[in-house]
């Protein structure tokens, strides 16, 4: 049983004075009372669910492994994953010039190209700025992670990831940036 003593002790005085009652006060029910509610608590919590972004993938199934896209390509930026924390990005077709940065300073270029689609599409929401995301073999996984959450802070809607579809282009232009 849990007491609280509240007897006065400490120093004896030679006064001779009349004898005080302890006071006890039971703290059982007091316990008891603090583990129901927490009991309580715990169990009428709902937890945060975790929220699934969503990707498209190429299909597996296909008999052409080219993946085709039916939006034009000033939409489309083309980001690839390299070493070393760094990104290599392009509009377009393939053969334009890349942009080598960090994963950083991704965020910074993606809501500016974010901003110049929605400019050159009078802002029309059905036109937005359209991500390519392909990790390369010598990327990380976390580089990976961290783009796919600079995407979702630049708030980019439309995103595709394509890891199995790397152009031998893209491998080159990697490797002569030196970030493959």
């Amino acid at each position: 049983m849990a007491e609280l003593d509240t007897s006065g002790g400490g120093k004896k005085s030679k006064k001779v004075r009349s004898k005080k009652q302890s006071t006890r006060v039971d703290l059982t029910a007091m316990v008891d009372l603090a583990f129901l509610l927490i009991t309580f608590f715990m169990l009428t919590t709902s937890l945060s669910k975790p929220i699934a972004m969503d990707v498209v993938k190429p299909d597996k199934n296909k008999e052409d492994p080219t993946v085709t896209f039916d939006f034009p390509e000033s939409r489309t930026m083309t980001i690839l994953i390299g070493k070393d924390h760094k990104v290599a990005w392009y509009m377009g077709l393939i053969g334009s010039k890349p942009t080598i940065e960090s994963i950083t300073q991704v965020r910074a270029s993606l809501i500016e190209w974010k901003n110049k689609v929605a400019a050159a599409n009078n802002n029309n929401p059905d036109k937005p700025l359209i991500v390519i995301v392909k990790p390369t073999k010598s990327s990380q996984y976390m580089d990976f992670v961290n783009v796919m959450d600079e995407l979702k802070i630049a708030g980019i809607e439309t995103i595709a990831i394509d890891d199995d579809n790397i152009k031998a282009p893209e491998i080159q232009m990697m490797k002569d940036s030196g970030v493959y």
